[in-house]
């Protein structure tokens, strides 16, 4: 009798905790968040998402980003990786420390990441650091340029990262534009038929428009001509994959340049990847410590890029910050992001165009050549004023000719003539447009959200231009 009561008790227990664990499994299943980084988990990675703000009528609340084309909010993991690498930060190249070896190792690893990142074999080509795609872009032209008579074409799409920093050194023609805004390509090769063309400097993706160049039917026209390729990579490495290499040698890219505060790691970092004969020809002007094999009272050695292109410290957390972005992009996937992107953009467009003297610029049938770029216009309100208001209400665009002044004019209608008179006109004076850009954990809920402020903004608009005496244009 005795022993069958510590049997039954035994067994009471055992299944009390077999049930308990069997309980708690359940639990802790149920409270798992799926593995990895996914287009419908992202959101919960992006810093400051949620942060509230107070707005002009005193509540707060988390506001919309919608200008994800100027920079991107960082990505937790990015930063959690910065964090974690400066504890074992010693200097790059130079110094004799476990520290420094370890930083080193890191830092040129990298680079091998990078060029996995846009496809491009360590035989031909090199990636070498810059601060963004401005920066880089700046550093190829010093070095590629040897003369003012040098030919540069670029298209009227282009930002003015990629075309003053080579009206500055050399001659600049442009291709134009088709009436939807997209490259002409034939003007392209007329241009390129007509002049001894050495580079052709296009962009892989309008930061106005959004539309995706065709660049490795550029590159094959160009290489035709005897000219090379250079692309300005910093509205595409967020939103669609890119490579190097095209479906034949002839379209294969020569050189790309992007930054990382593009891709949710804003610490300062991009890169340029270009092949290695050819940045071995030249140097930039830029210089200092770390490029020279060897210096003499009247002579100096210098190194083979890409040493020879990063005088200098390094930016070291933008080097981490910008691999572990490429990470994450990839196991997010850019199927997924481009698929995302393409429902937000659609979303967007078809509620703007039900609203009364909305303007949409570019195709607004045929988007799939599109990332997640929208510009537009009211036409009955100022654009300058209704962006305000839409900041006042939490929501963050762009307004303006977004540093693209040349194809804005364009999409707008203003005559190149006209755009002279705007010199002194300030910001608020000039004709623009408002930009929406997507990043890849914008939802449809917000597209909504949007489109519900952006009625009322534009009432607002109506009511206080009734008591102006006079209200600008776009």
């Amino acid at each position: 009798m005795k022993q069958s009561k510590i049997t039954q008790r035994f067994l009471c227990v055992t299944l009390v905790a077999v049930m308990s664990l069997t309980a708690c499994g359940k639990e802790t299943k149920e409270e798992e968040k799926p593995a990895g980084y996914t287009i419908d988990n992202i959101r919960e990675y992006v810093v400051g998402v949620d942060e509230k703000v107070e707005l002009e009528d005193g509540s707060k609340r988390a506001i919309i980003n919608f200008d994800n084309a100027a920079t991107t909010p960082a990505l937790q993991p990015v930063s959690d990786e910065v964090e974690a690498q400066m504890k074992m930060y010693g200097s790059i190249g130079r110094g004799f420390s476990k520290k420094s070896d370890y930083s080193t190792d890191f830092y040129n690893n990298t680079r091998s990441k990078v060029l996995q990142f846009v496809g491009a074999d360590e035989e031909n080509y090199t990636c070498f650091y810059v601060n963004n795609t401005t920066d880089g872009l700046n550093k190829l032209a010093s070095a590629l340029i040897t003369s003012e008579d040098d030919v540069v074409l670029c298209t009227r799409m282009e930002h003015h990262a990629n075309d003053l920093s080579w009206r500055e050194r050399c001659k600049v023609i442009y291709a134009e534009i088709d009436k939807q805004g997209r490259v002409d390509y034939k003007s392209l090769e007329k241009m390129l038929k007509k002049n001894k063309v050495k580079y052709v400097a296009v962009t892989a993706a309008s930061n106005v428009t959004g539309y995706v160049t065709d660049v490795h039917r550029v590159a094959k026209l160009a290489h035709k001509y005897g000219a090379k390729i250079i692309v300005d990579g910093a509205q595409i490495v967020a939103h669609r994959k890119f490579s190097m290499i095209g479906e034949t040698p002839e379209e294969n890219i020569d050189f790309f340049v992007f930054s990382a505060h593009k891709m949710y790691s804003p610490y300062g970092g991009g890169a340029v990847v270009g092949l290695t004969s050819v940045l071995n020809k030249h140097m930039p002007e830029f210089y200092g410590g770390g490029i020279v094999t060897i210096v003499t009272d009247k002579e100096q050695n210098y190194k083979d890029a890409p040493a020879s292109y990063e005088a200098g410290s390094p930016n070291y957390p933008g080097v981490v910050g910008l691999g572990k972005a490429i990470d994450i992009l990839q196991e997010v996937g850019f199927d997924a992001i481009s698929e995302h992107e393409q429902k937000l953009v659609r979303r967007l467009i078809d509620g703007i165009l039900k609203m009364d003297n909305a303007v949409v610029y570019g195709d607004t049938e045929d988007i799939s050549d599109r990332v997640g770029v929208v510009t537009f216009n009211l036409t009955d309100v100022n654009s300058m004023h209704l962006a305000m208001k839409l900041s006042e209400k939490g929501v963050a665009t762009r307004r303006g000719a977004f540093c693209a002044h040349t194809y804005v004019w364009r999409l707008l209608g203003v005559s190149d003539e006209a755009a002279k008179e705007l010199v002194e006109c300030g910001e608020g004076g000039t004709p623009g447009m408002i930009r929406v850009s997507f990043g890849i954990y914008n939802t449809e809920e917000e597209v909504d959200e949007f489109l519900s402020i952006l009625d009322k903004a534009h009432g607002e608009c109506l009511k206080e231009m009734e008591m102006l005496p006079h209200q600008p244009g776009l």
